[in-house]
């Protein structure tokens, strides 16, 4: 069976670009979970490069960090960010974001930038509940997002097979669902993550993520950042065993095969010292195990996150 992992076309759409390009321009994650569950300060850890936000929250909080990547074009943008301060850009998860938010902003005014900016500076989660549901979620988010994230939908139809298949069924629900999940949980006016998704822009004036300078780049006060350009996978296998204390891979397993995912596991289990800690995110649905930690992420977006002690 095949371990190869769809990440290496650098692509989420089935449209070839004619180069590798920027996938993400600002990350996704909440490095919170990551810094609860890691060791103290001193750590070595290995994550995801991708945009440089978990890297850089890692290194602030004094953890001896290795970021790695498959896209050179990734790598580099991370390179700019963590090492030169450069500004965040517009990957082409934020372009497929701000279609979405364009087209609810034309035919719901709940979802008007003015009116999301005052559902954004709530900070009760009780009255963001009553406010989605009562003002949000209504039948007209409903058709949007069925039209666009269903099986045959714009957005799905429009995504790679491999990673059309990692969609949970019926991803318009269950979207809804974790985004009420969220704005349940944690205040919107101190959350980065919910005012990017819903504004596509930075949380004014500060609350920003661990990591990130007054001015919204990436400049981590603490040890430099060691990136590395290759498979996350392969990276993992030729490392020493239990030559890190822990590690987050976040999307890792989302679009390669059961072999792979094996084969992953086995790495991180040879290359995390006995004790060392895991963190593991996907956007699949759980299964029996639960969603683990994915409620405590400020982003709404998980489905799963494991937090393995090895």
């Amino acid at each position: 069976m095949s371990t190869t992992t769809p990440w290496a076309d650098h692509r989420l759409l089935s449209l070839r670009p004619r180069r590798p390009a920027v996938l993400f321009g600002r990350m996704y994650e909440d490095p919170g979970v990551e810094l609860a569950a890691f060791p103290p300060p001193g750590a070595r850890v290995l994550c995801i490069a991708s945009a440089g936000d978990t890297a850089a929250a890692l290194a602030a909080a004094g953890h001896q960090v290795t970021a790695v990547d498959l896209n050179p074009a990734q790598l580099a943008y991370a390179h700019a960010r963590l090492a030169a301060g450069a500004p965040a850009a517009t990957g082409a998860a934020e372009r497929l974001l701000a279609l979405g938010r364009a087209a609810a902003a034309t035919v719901l005014p709940a979802w008007h930038p003015a009116a999301l900016e005052r559902f954004l500076r709530l900070d009760d989660p009780a009255a963001q509940a009553r406010h989605w549901h009562r003002h949000l979620d209504g039948p007209g988010l409903r058709l949007l997002l069925g039209a666009a994230l269903r099986p045959a939908g714009t957005l799905a139809g429009g995504l790679r097979p491999a990673f059309r298949a990692v969609l949970p069924h019926r991803f318009d629900t269950v979207l809804r669902a974790r985004l009420a999940r969220g704005f349940a949980h944690h205040p919107n006016a101190d959350n980065p993550w919910a005012w990017r998704l819903l504004l596509g822009r930075e949380l004014p004036g500060g609350g920003r993520p661990v990591g990130d300078a007054p001015s919204g780049r990436t400049a981590p006060p603490g040890p430099p950042v060691r990136l590395l350009h290759g498979d996350v996978l392969e990276h993992l296998e030729r490392s020493p065993a239990a030559a890190y204390d822990a590690v987050t891979l976040s999307n890792v397993l989302d679009g390669p095969d059961p072999a792979f995912a094996r084969r992953l596991l086995a790495a991180v289990r040879h290359a995390v010292r006995p004790g060392g800690v895991a963190v593991l995110r996907s956007i699949r649905e759980p299964g029996p195990a639960g969603p683990g930690a994915a409620a405590e992420d400020r982003c709404p977006l998980w489905g799963v996150i494991r937090v393995v002690h090895l």
